[in-house]
């Protein structure tokens, strides 16, 4: 007979790490005084080596007042994604030394804050607030590290405390979360600095995202490419409009799935009058959406004639009076092969609007990375590996339709690793040659799309001789079962067969079941 179905079914998906969701924690890595990963505010803030005072490994960060005469703001913050319904744990280690303690009214303190598209405040969380009081009392101690624990709940239009908690809930409406140090400075210009070390941000819940959750995917485990989804373009046509010198095909040589992978590969072939070959591919006519959030996991080649993008183009381009940049473009990502450090995300639609992220602690494009676009009616987001670095609200146009236009209309998705062309300011087929290593190989892992729906969680309902399971339809996910108990275990295994809804036979033996996604 079956049981434990509640327990099984809340097994739905793997438990996120716990590690990695801020970037240098410890500042042990920085550009002159200003931490990697970190964008400082305010004035007066330092990364400072002492191997002997350092919390943790040899730097900490250091941050005191403006003395501008007016109440202040310095500290430093990083923005990462998350989504309703997610759930973290936040804290750091705080120190103020007995000859510079906190002073006058100045305070400090960790701030999380919950944030919609447009960066409003939704949820706000602080630690204790650290201040001249606390530190005459002995709350807050001298000379000393003390744990900082995230678990006072504001209201972020009041700023009043309305409930302790040490679980910080993203609340309906969240796309990322900013982690902040704040040292708020009086208007007296009253002295004293804190020490901030190892901060600490981690998720407790279940599910990457919340409830955001697969709504569509290639994850790419197949022999071949699904024909259902992509479709390929081929030619020079031109330059492509960018002075490309590649040819693009649909050969195996050039675009293949293997390993639970999706190669485009850049070859140094003659082809057609052309001295290189790669792939082009496309969902135009196939698949198409409006919002969302996209996400790509790929690893680029390295070489200074290769340009790799993942992008979109608005479904209307074919229409008489639209074109491009008309029907809007969005460059979720793209590479300049000379430049391993770097990004780009961008917005084209009449007027260009891009930011460049850079890799910290000299991690590259060679590695595997996600790059996340949150496509919402009023922003565009870009990420990567969770970490937000632009933001856009507002966008050009080349049409006479008026904002949000034209990036409030259906999109497709193209994917290709292009050779030379204007991006890459036009390097001769002779310095590409010499720069760059063929074949150039623009690995993807997946490619997913999510939207915010219901949980996604098996629901049982009980007949006279069998058991129904079912679960949400709009979500990319599987069936498994698992019958030795060990819950924890990798023995789960996908059920054959397992349409929506399932009908279960009871018998004798122990069966467990959860939803795998994707």
């Amino acid at each position: 007979m079956l049981k434990t179905l509640t327990a099984a079914a809340a097994l739905f998906v793997a438990v996120v790490a716990s590690a990695g969701i801020l970037t240098n924690p410890g500042f042990e890595s920085a550009r002159s005084q200003t931490p990697t990963g970190w964008t400082p505010y305010g004035q007066y803030d330092y990364v400072i080596t002492n191997t002997g005072l350092a919390h943790g490994g040899t730097n900490y960060f250091k941050v005191y007042q403006n003395f501008s005469g007016s109440v202040n703001y310095t500290g430093v913050q990083q923005d990462y994604i998350t989504g309703p319904g997610a759930t973290y744990a936040a804290g750091c280690y705080a120190y103020t030394a007995a000859n510079d303690a906190i002073a006058g009214n100045n305070q400090a303190w960790l701030e999380i804050s919950f944030r919609d598209s447009t960066a409003n405040v939704l949820a706000l969380y602080r630690s204790a607030v650290i201040t001249t009081n606390s530190v005459v009392r002995r709350s807050f101690p001298t000379n000393a590290w003390a744990w900082l624990p995230v678990t006072n709940q504001y209201n972020p239009s009041t700023y009043q405390i309305t409930n302790t908690t040490g679980v910080l809930l993203a609340p309906k409406g969240s796309y990322f979360m900013r982690c902040q140090i704040v040292f708020q400075g009086d208007v007296a210009k009253s002295g004293g600095s804190m020490y901030f070390d190892d901060v600490s941000l981690t998720q407790t819940s279940v599910g990457r995202y919340g409830n955001w959750n697969i709504v569509w995917s290639d994850e790419f485990n197949g022999s071949r490419i699904n024909p259902n989804i992509w479709s390929f373009e081929t030619g020079n046509n031109n330059g492509w409009g960018n002075s490309e010198l590649e040819y693009y095909t649909s050969a195996p040589g050039n675009v293949f799935e293997g390993g639970g992978l999706l190669h485009i590969v850049a070859l140094k072939q003659s082809v057609n009058g052309f001295n290189y070959t790669s792939a082009r591919m496309k969902t135009e006519g196939l698949f198409s959406f409006t919002y969302g959030r996209l996400e790509w996991s790929a690893k680029l080649p390295q070489g200074l004639g290769f340009w790799p993008a993942l992008w979109l183009l608005g479904t209307n381009i074919s229409v008489s009076g639209i074109g491009w940049p008309g029907c809007g473009e969005i460059d979720v990502m793209e590479n300049k092969g000379g430049a391993l450090t770097n990004v780009a995300g961008s917005l084209h639609s009449g007027s260009d609007e891009t930011a460049v992220y850079t890799f910290p602690n000299g991690d590259s494009v060679t590695n595997f990375h996600t790059y996340t676009l949150d496509w919402a009616s009023n922003a565009i987001l870009f990420y990567v590996d969770g970490h937000l670095y632009e933001s856009q609200t507002g966008w050009g146009s080349s049409t006479t339709n008026a904002y949000p236009f034209p990036f409030n209309q259906p999109f497709f998705i193209l994917m290709n690793l292009a050779v030379g062309g204007n991006y890459l300011d036009n390097p001769t087929t002779a310095a590409i040659n010499a720069n760059s290593t063929f074949p150039g190989d623009m690995q993807i892992d997946y490619v997913r799309l999510y939207n915010q729906t219901a949980p996604l969680m098996l629901s049982a309902t009980q007949g006279l001789s069998s058991l129904v399971l079912s679960w949400p339809s709009n979500i990319v996910c599987h069936l498994q079962s698992l019958t030795d108990g060990n819950l924890a275990g990798d023995n789960w295994a996908d059920v054959p067969n397992a349409a929506n809804p399932f009908t279960i036979n009871p018998s004798n033996s122990y069966v467990f079941f959860r939803l795998k996604s994707p």
